[in-house]
């Protein structure tokens, strides 16, 4: 009840700046609409020009007027100027006016003002609609309304609170999410969509003003370093871009409606079902089903607090496929170890745990990306749909398509001393000319600040910050590894470049287990992977990197599998791959 009162009182600023926005355009409108009937009469300037109130960050403008004139024998004073009052920097209007009005007064002309002729003594000297101020207050009316406004619809919306002393939800914890009361769980593709949308036009009705305002800057400025601004519309169409891909793909897939087996998914027992999708069948259709246990967290404090996760625990593996009522049917289990954390049903809080299945395959035209959030509790329950045989042939299949990938990041040899594995140079472009472009551009506003704003702090801060990125990019698309084996020897050469900067030597034979390392987590939109690294661990806790630039666990397994055959060593997996991102992937010597 406090979060809804919160959320309520939260709300109301923002739909009343958005009423109020809403009046003013309305009122205006209407003031512009009545004032066609208005009769002309020509007046007598007393005094004319414009004023400057200058404030923290920019100045604004007011044109004012006092002017006299005759209307049915009498005579009227009059001030009103244009339709809306007040000062205003939206545009040159109220300095061109001022100047204009001040003009003619110097020269001792005349002037046309629209007279109401069932109230004389009201008049205007503009009776025209300024859209460009219209523009920018349906900004606030647009935005602050409707986020006020969806923020009190939530709250009248939102369901009831559950009592958690309840004796139902202390046996069934999961049913105080009204998501989770049945095995049916819908994805959020169509929340997502509608998100996009929302965000898109948010951000792009903010920024809808800034070409015109950094054309200011550059033309009677020369800031040149306004052009960063361009940054924000270009982010504005990619968000476009990504709402109309998210239609997309709800109008091709529909709801795809996953029924949990178990239900709910199990913590030491299996996470399994299946999902529906209004797509054609196809025997040669491969769809990668990701599941991931994740801490939801908010960090900082103040108005920097922001909210991240964390991935705990994650598996992939393929679905199997079949014909369906709507088209294609995929099945899948998932094995979920012990001591892994429960959802959380109920997800107010600054910190909880939740389970998140995704599904993504690549098609012909429009992508399936899905995502679920399920309940997972420790209940120990065995799905009844999918035998172990089933999954053993769909993680064959997985592990297929995870050496297709370890084939296309090394590079295989054979040389006189024994195979070679090969990182080559460019392995990580990608990712590593984005960071090198977003470093430059730090750097660049660093080098400006301190160079012509003269802000050695901030430029000095701005400028590290982007030095390092650029760093840190350049290090990770021109460094290359190389493991190769010589003798009884394994041997790994980090080159930058093709300069030696490090090496390490293992006998083959201390090898006792090889250790999957997370060495980094990315995320695209809701969607997070693990980068794992493969280590050798020698007798006496000697490490060396015999791989890296792996995402996913799978693919980790894989390469060790890989590796333990390349260079012939005598270890053997057991149990559990990873619990947790921590784990190492346990492999002891075979005797």
């Amino acid at each position: 009840m406090k979060a809804k009162i919160f959320l309520f009182l939260f709300a109301l600023p923002f739909f009343g700046v958005g009423v109020w926005m809403g009046y003013s355009i309305g009122n205006n409108l209407l003031d512009a609409w009545q004032m066609r009937e208005w009769i002309p009469v020509q007046a007598t300037l007393q005094r004319a020009g414009y004023e400057t109130n200058s404030g923290d960050e920019s100045d604004t403008y007011r044109a004012f007027a006092e002017y006299g004139y005759e209307y049915g024998g009498r005579r009227y004073i009059n001030d009103r100027v244009g339709i809306s009052g007040g000062s205003d920097n939206i545009g040159d209007y109220q300095r061109d006016m001022g100047r204009y009005l001040s003009g003619l007064r110097s020269r001792g002309e005349t002037i046309t003002v629209y007279v109401n002729p069932e109230d004389p003594a009201d008049s205007i000297i503009d009776r025209s609609v300024r859209w460009g101020l219209i523009g920018f207050k349906a900004i606030f009316f647009l935005v602050f309304g409707g986020v006020g406004l969806g923020l009190i619809i939530a709250v009248f919306r939102a369901p009831q609170e559950k009592d958690p002393e309840d004796p139902m939800l202390r046996d069934a914890p999961w049913l105080a999410n009204d998501k989770w009361q049945t095995a049916e769980i819908r994805s959020d593709s169509k929340p997502t969509m509608w998100a996009a949308w929302a965000f898109a036009a948010f951000w792009n009705l903010i920024s809808a003003p800034l070409p015109f305002v950094i054309y200011t800057e550059i033309t009677q400025k020369d800031n040149w370093l306004a052009l960063i601004g361009l940054l924000f519309p270009l982010v504005g169409i990619g968000l476009i871009t990504w709402a109309v891909k998210r239609t997309l793909e709800w109008r091709r897939f529909g709801p795809a409606p996953l029924t949990l087996d178990p239900f709910p998914g199990s913590i030491g027992g299996h996470v399994g079902g299946t999902i529906d999708l209004n797509l054609q069948y196809d025997v040669n259709s491969d769809f990668s089903l990701t599941l991931s246990n994740l801490h939801s967290y908010v960090s900082g404090s103040g108005e920097d607090r922001s909210r991240h996760e964390d991935v705990k625990w994650q598996d992939t593996q393929l679905a199997q496929v079949s014909p369906g009522p709507r088209g294609s049917r995929l099945r899948f289990r998932f094995d979920v170890p012990h001591n892994l954390n429960q959802s959380d049903a109920e997800q107010s809080d600054d910190s909880y745990y939740l389970w998140r299945l995704n599904i993504s395959a690549r098609l012909p035209g429009v992508d399936v990306d899905r995502n679920y959030e399920i309940p997972v509790y420790a209940t120990g329950r065995k799905s009844a749909g999918l035998s172990d045989s089933s999954i053993q042939h769909a993680r064959g299949r997985q592990k297929k398509i995870d050496m297709k990938a370890i084939e296309d990041l090394v590079d295989l040899t054979y040389k006189a001393g024994g195979p070679s594995m090969h990182f080559p140079i460019g392995r990580n472009l990608g990712g590593a000319t984005t960071a090198a472009v977003v470093g430059a551009i730090f750097a660049g506003a660093g080098w400006w600040l301190l160079r012509y704003e003269g802000h050695p702090i901030m430029g000095g801060v701005v400028g590290l910050v982007g030095i390092l990125v650029v760093v840190a990019g350049l290090y990770a698309v021109l460094n290359s590894l190389e493991v190769m084996q010589s003798g009884d020897e394994i041997q790994s050469v980090r080159r930058i470049l093709g300069i030696p900067v490090s090496q390490r030597r293992m006998r083959r034979s201390d090898v006792i287990r090889l250790e999957k390392h997370v060495a980094a987590k990315s995320s695209s939109g809701r969607r997070h992977t693990i980068h794992y690294s493969v280590n050798a661990i020698g007798r006496d806790g000697q490490k060396m990197k015999l791989g890296e630039g792996f995402k996913g666990a799978s693919q980790a397994d894989a390469a060790a599998g890989l590796f333990a055959s390349v260079f012939g060593l005598r270890v053997q997996e057991v149990g559990q791959a990873a619990e947790s991102p921590d784990e190492e992937y346990d492999m002891l010597a075979a005797d």
